[in-house]
């Protein structure tokens, strides 16, 4: 019995012994993988942090370094197992012999090659700072030379654009000096209950003196004489309604005032901007331009004008600006010619419009006035005129009406463009270019800055002669 309780208890310990190194073995194989497992998470963080200029470089290292201390460690503690089998066929594989292969010459051969290579195994093994492997490597300063080259038309593209309710503020600011010799004084004489004739006669200066014209002034008051009668004004503020509802109804509100500048039928939109000299041709065609690149158009400048010194210049600083390309000629050549190729290189790059800034010319001038209707004639034998935006200066006046009235003799003027509009206290233009043209003003422009380029609608613009 003795005996056969220690046989028993032998037994016992030995099983024991043998489940706790079992254990063991097991414990110390899960350790280390615990400890192999953090490493795959590195190079993750580092892509994140690392961004598109580091992304080379954190990807490589953590693809050689996961095997190699794979290989190393698990073969050291298991040197009489069966691991130390697989140590063996990894010796032969990468043998001395390899080495030769690729003999000096090659190497002589491709010098490039030899120099990449070493700076990135002494990266890898030996984990030092990039510090000299940034100097080796060419590629760093061409990359760096593209970003600068690249720089200033991206951030030309970041410009955000004025919301048109905050341009149509600084318009109503704009316009707030005129209400002492219109909106006040309108109101004034309206509101003042029974009106005589003196008093109309009044109301008639008033009128004129803010470039309404004859006969624009003559359908306001017919309109005011009847709408008093009908229901009567007795306070200020049914003055302002009914001097409202006059004004905003002789500007024809239901008039299309969209500016026809999007591709049709495959093929892009041609807008002329036509004009006297000096009114801001040119500056609205750049600010036209900013407005279509930052909805998303793509966009073709064309300077036509190549008799006005640096006129071609200042367009082509325009779409640098904007990232629209732009189409030149030389100095005094032919502006129809100008054109032609504009368009035609907008039809071939498949752009959504092409503005062309044509020649400032005078209205007097027959023959300059001959050669723009040329110049459209050109251009429709590549693409369809859809727009032709006339621009006007708003503190010219009466002058003013009749350069329209001549350039719409010489090419359909669709729409018309108010430059300086933030110069004069008078607004009566607005009235007399749609009455006498049968045209609506499409754009004002408001100032010299790239934004102030704001489009035109009826009722904000008299609430603006009248708040």
């Amino acid at each position: 019995m003795t005996t056969t309780t220690l046989i028993w208890i032998i037994v016992v310990v030995a099983a024991l012994l043998v489940v706790a190194l079992v254990t063991g073995v097991v414990l110390s194989r899960r350790r280390r993988i615990s400890l192999t497992e953090p490493e795959p998470d590195k190079p993750a963080k580092g892509y994140r942090a690392g961004g598109a200029i580091t992304f080379n470089a954190p990807t490589a290292p953590p693809v050689v370094e996961r095997p190699e201390p794979e290989v190393v460690e698990r073969p050291g503690p298991a040197s009489g197992a069966s691991p130390a089998k697989p140590v063996t066929p990894p010796e032969p594989v990468a043998p001395e012999p390899v080495a030769p292969e690729p003999v000096a010459p090659p190497v002589s051969t491709a010098p490039p090659e030899p120099v990449e290579h070493p700076v990135a195994d002494r990266t890898e093994v030996d984990g030092q700072p990039g510090v000299g492997d940034d100097a080796a490597v060419p590629r760093d300063s061409v990359k760096r030379g593209f970003v600068e080259v690249d720089l200033p038309e991206q951030a030309s593209e970041i410009d955000e654009i004025e919301p048109t309710e905050g341009r149509l503020e600084r318009l109503r600011g704009r316009l707030s000096r005129s209400r002492s010799t219109f909106g006040q004084g309108l109101l004034g004489l309206l509101g003042a209950g029974d009106l005589d004739e003196d008093s109309w006669t009044d109301v008639e200066d008033t009128l004129l003196m803010a470039d309404l014209g004859a006969a624009v002034t003559d359908q306001v008051v017919g309109a005011l004489r009847a709408q008093i009668a009908a229901r009567g004004v007795r306070t200020s503020d049914d003055a302002r309604a009914l001097l409202r509802d006059v004004l905003v109804g002789v500007l024809h509100p239901e008039m299309d005032r969209s500016v026809h500048a999007l591709p049709h039928s495959g093929k892009p939109a041609v807008v002329l901007v036509v004009g006297v000299n000096g009114v801001g041709k040119t500056t609205t065609t750049g600010k036209l331009a900013r407005v279509l690149v930052a909805d998303g158009r793509t966009v073709l400048l064309g300077a036509a004008d190549t008799f006005r010194a640096a006129a071609a210049d200042q367009l082509e600083t325009w779409g640098s600006r904007v990232g629209a390309s732009t189409v030149r000629g030389a100095e005094g050549a032919d502006p129809a010619s100008v054109a032609f190729e504009a368009v035609k290189r907008g039809v071939e790059a498949g752009v959504d419009t092409v503005l062309v800034d044509t020649a400032g010319r005078l209205h007097t001038k027959t023959g300059l006035m001959d050669e723009l209707g040329k110049v459209k004639r050109v251009v429709e034998k590549q693409a369809a005129v859809d727009e032709v935006l006339l621009v006007l200066d708003a503190t010219t006046g009466q002058n003013g009406l009749t350069q329209a009235r001549v350039f719409a003799e010489v090419v359909d003027v669709t729409g018309i463009v108010l430059t300086k509009l933030d110069g004069t206290a008078k607004g009566g233009i607005v009235f007399q270019v749609q009455r006498e043209l049968g045209v609506p003003v499409k754009l004002v422009g408001l100032g010299e800055g790239a934004d102030h380029l704001a489009p035109f609608e009826p009722r904000a613009f008299v609430d603006a002669l009248l708040d």
